[in-house]
């Protein structure tokens, strides 16, 4: 009986800690927006080249500037991130604390910017490092590299080495899940571990609290200027993290089924559903420029005559594969048309000779 009653207690002190499927759907919230977003910028990118290119271009490093802001204003406003407090959970300091602090609090400075840079740091260079994989790949896969480079091994280890290290790297997600599910860990994810702090679901005093901070925050007029100026921006930053917050109640459905129609695992698909007749040339390139050789048969960008023909998908003109391959990789664009272009859009061509 004093077993079952402790045991009863345990799980009483417990009830604040969210479900593995609360945490899970949590973490996939932001999953879903970048690729969504990232979709809208492409399409921008591609009706507009030369005004929003820049957009396509710098995607990563504008996405992570403004997910910076965002974290940080929902860090030291809820103690929680933007999927977080979305969820109604909250981040609380690692501890044996009897009494949790309310929302409104904040987390301490430490667990406060570690959290930060967990959140946004991690998967930026994550996904960095995905892309270097996939380039990696390709230049080893055509021979971009000559055989002599001193940096050939290096690459090749690093391709062999990066599946394994990978697989280490989600094994240790997993297993920290199931330790979870399991109640051997107060941690679903080990960022959390790694920033000191745990989840849990937000009570009625830190709603309470919230609402009492929001309702407060415009009564007392600023003293200052630079009170003004930061009230200002607090202001516009907590107007657009609201927006963000009750347009994805809306929109998490819509986002989502946008991750999985452009998902490379339904291409397939999409090409079947969407095959459309091939489009006539650009009407409003002017065919006298200097980027055009006379001859058919000569590089538009090395002015040589073609190397391993590669034409380009998304504008159809052909060069040497070496040189669409540089310049797609340096400036993300078609070199005529300016349409936004990725490398696996570059198509070789094989002659009958050939």
């Amino acid at each position: 009986m004093a077993e079952l009653g402790a045991h009863i207690t345990a799980a009483s002190a417990g009830d604040d800690r969210p479900s593995i499927f609360e945490a899970v759907a949590q973490d996939s919230l932001m999953a879903a927006v970048k690729p969504a977003l990232q979709h809208l910028v492409k399409v921008l990118a591609e009706s507009n080249p030369g005004r929003y290119g820049f957009l396509w271009q710098w995607f990563d490093e504008i996405y992570v500037l403004l997910d910076v802001l965002l974290q940080q204003h929902y860090l030291a406003r809820c103690s929680a991130s933007f999927s977080e407090n979305f969820y109604s959970l909250k981040r609380i300091p690692m501890g044996d604390c009897r009494q949790q602090p309310l929302a409104t609090a904040g987390l301490p400075k430490r667990q406060h910017w570690k959290s930060l840079l967990l959140l946004v740091l991690v998967p930026y260079l994550k996904g960095k490092l995905e892309k270097l994989v996939s380039t990696l790949r390709e230049e080893d896969e055509y021979s971009i590299h000559p055989p002599s480079s001193s940096w050939k091994r290096f690459y090749r280890a690093f391709l062999a080495a990066y599946p394994f290290v990978n697989m280490t790297w989600e094994g240790w997600f997993l297993i920290q899940q199931l330790c979870y599910i399991l109640g051997k860990a107060q941690h679903h994810s080990p960022m959390l571990r790694l920033a000191g702090v745990r989840l849990v679901r937000l009570t009625a005093e830190d709603i309470l609290a919230l609402e009492k901070k929001l309702g407060g925050a415009s009564s007392h007029p600023a003293p200052s200027i630079k009170s003004r100026v930061q009230s200002a921006v607090r202001k516009a930053l907590g107007t657009i993290a609201f927006s963000l917050s009750t347009g994805l109640s809306v929109s998490v459905f819509f986002l989502q089924f946008l991750d999985w129609w452009y998902s490379s695992e339904n291409q397939e698909t999409i090409k079947s559903l969407t095959a459309l007749p091939t489009p006539p040339p650009p009407v409003h390139l002017d065919h006298s420029s200097t980027l055009l050789p006379k001859l058919k048969t000569v590089c538009p960008l090395c002015h040589k005559t073609r190397v391993n023909a590669t034409a380009l998908s998304t504008s159809g003109f052909v060069f040497c594969y070496r040189c669409a391959y540089s310049y797609v990789k340096a400036h993300q664009r078609c070199p005529i048309t300016g349409y936004a272009t990725e490398l696996q859009h570059l198509v070789k061509l094989y002659s009958p000779e050939s």
